[in-house]
């Protein structure tokens, strides 16, 4: 590292000590792996293809397009209002530690628990979504040369653990190649995309018209009122987007993160609205019969819509390569940040068994502890497709949901607030600032009741939508874990608010002295001390 990287460096470390916390990872991301990053955790390509059915199911080309016009400039609002507070408190606690933050002494501990939960199971049921709809998608590259293959649910939950044991190997082993993993996405995503739409084009002998390209809506195969399924149809979209969020809990591991981790947030939702455009707009004007590819098994369509449209099952596979190879960047970076929330959060004793979780391994310059409980984790709730065929609908519902709500709650903490914490944020939105904050909350409010709902009527046991037990299940861990023992010892981040200030965006040093003890330093607040 040169000086002028050391310098930055060092400089990024003291403001981290101030904010309360000892820096034990390096500083080797460059914001263009942040952006990486961000951009394989959305994977928009290989998101919109394997969640396709909804859309297909809930209006078809209106709902595909508009649908993911309309989500991606909510999007884009939720990343500004998100990364106008990232730039003023720059940590791995994310959300959690904003939350904190921005809420008054007496609530912050409770609402930086909550929103700290909400961003773990958001994280971990995210890579989960991921890693199993990328299980199905590989399966059902068998079919295309083998059309009588049909995955059982075992052959589909090995494939699952299959999947999530590389991306842990890869972070595990691999993590002092990330920065060059995460810039590598930004080009396969792109040349993806390129090759995906000329092949498309080209090859197609049938095409659609532009009327049924912009403006064919069909919700009969939903059983949902024609208006109300466009909403429903809404989750392809949202789970798609929701990875800029995630790429805070790297902010430890970035030079100059204030400035570099906000900007990466921004930039990846307005990158991954314009890939969606030039992925969705030439699929839909190739569309084969979309009946056809909602009776797929697996409800994976898209390499039967690739075959179909190449008349080649060598073309078809060729381009479901593409994708599958998203899908594992998309899986190792989603991966990276949900260990690296886990070591965030535990490091504060705010997850049972924490001193565990919050160990870096000094070899490996990672939470190898973090990555094995988010690992185990995630493979234990994909055994709920044993008993649901529509596992990966809840899985996706869950994820977004969880994600949703907690990047609102410091976006509503921070309007309660009046917003006096980003006065002086340096990536400020200025006058524009509360409207987009309020455009957040009842888009998050919304989206909450909407992907808790099954994608189409009637429903029974194996096709319901579980997104809202999931959901329960992990709010009574975190309710259990908070009067068992938070509830007294959790005291949120160590943060000595009244000896902070703001300069130019950037927390100040504290006014009370700090004191050195060895390798710690403890910031006299609340008895709390940098972990």
């Amino acid at each position: 590292m040169d000086a002028s990287r050391r310098g930055s460096a060092m400089q990024a470390d003291q403001a981290l000590a101030r904010l309360g916390y000892k820096s034990e990872l390096p500083r080797n991301l460059s914001m263009l792996s942040v952006l990486g990053l961000s951009f394989a955790i959305m994977a928009v390509p290989y998101g919109l293809s394997t969640t396709m059915y909804i859309t297909l199911t809930n209006g078809q080309a209106v709902s595909v397009l508009y649908g993911w016009i309309f989500v991606s400039l909510i999007s884009l609002c939720i990343a500004a209002s998100l990364a106008e507070i990232c730039a003023v408190y720059p940590t791995a606690g994310g959300v959690y530690y904003w939350s904190a933050m921005l809420s008054t002494p007496r609530w912050a501990p409770l609402v930086s628990f909550i929103d700290g939960w909400l961003t773990l199971v958001g994280n971990w049921t995210v890579t989960l979504s991921i890693n199993f709809g990328g299980a199905q998608l590989i399966l059902s590259a068998i079919t295309i040369f083998n059309e009588d293959f049909v995955a059982n649910a075992w052959q589909t939950v090995l494939c699952f653990w299959a999947v999530m044991i590389v991306c842990a190997l890869v972070n595990a082993f691999g993590s002092r190649y990330l920065d060059i993993i995460n810039k590598l996405c930004i080009y396969w995503t792109g040349a993806s995309v390129i090759i995906i739409l000329v092949t498309l084009l080209v090859m197609a002998k049938d095409r659609r018209s532009a009327e049924f390209v912009f403006a064919h809506y069909d919700a009969s195969a939903s059983g949902w009122p024609e208006g109300w399924s466009f909403f429903v149809g809404l989750l392809q979209a949202a789970y798609t987007l929701t990875g800029y969020g995630l790429v805070a809990v790297m902010c430890e591991e970035v030079q100059n993160p204030e400035r570099e981790v906000p900007k990466a947030m921004v930039l990846s939702v307005a990158a991954a609205g314009l890939t969606g455009v030039l992925y969705l707009v030439p699929i839909l004007f190739v569309l084969p019969d979309v009946q056809m590819l909602l009776e797929v098994a697996n409800s994976q369509p898209i390499g039967l819509l690739f075959t179909i449209v190449t008349g080649s099952k060598a073309g078809g596979f060729g381009l479901l390569f593409l994708i599958l190879g998203i899908l594992m960047f998309a899986g190792i970076g989603a991966l990276t940040a949900s260990s690296r929330c886990a070591y965030a959060f535990a490091r504060d004793g705010a997850i049972p068994g924490y001193h565990l979780w919050k160990k870096v391994n000094p070899k490996l310059d990672m939470p190898l502890y973090a990555l094995i409980l988010s690992t185990v984790v995630d493979c234990l709730l994909g055994c709920i497709y044993f008993g649901s065929s529509a596992a990966f609908n809840s899985f996706t519902g869950t994820a977004t949901i969880a994600l949703s709500t907690s990047y609102g709650v410091p976006v509503l903490v921070n309007l309660v607030q009046r917003r006096k914490a980003v006065r002086h944020s340096v990536f400020s939105l200025g006058k524009f600032g509360t409207v987009i904050n309020v455009i957040c909350v009842v888009w998050i409010v919304f989206a909450c009741v909407i992907f808790c709902l099954p994608v189409s009527l009637p429903v029974d046991a194996s096709s319901m939508n579980y997104a809202s037990v999931v959901f329960s299940g992990f709010a009574a861990i975190a309710f259990a874990w908070y009067f068992s023992y938070a509830r007294k010892n959790f005291t949120g981040p160590p943060v000595d608010r009244e000896a902070m200030d703001t300069v130019d965006g950037v927390m100040a040093a504290p006014h009370s002295p700090t004191e050195d003890l060895g390798d710690e330093k403890v910031v006299k607040s609340n008895g709390s001390k940098s972990r």
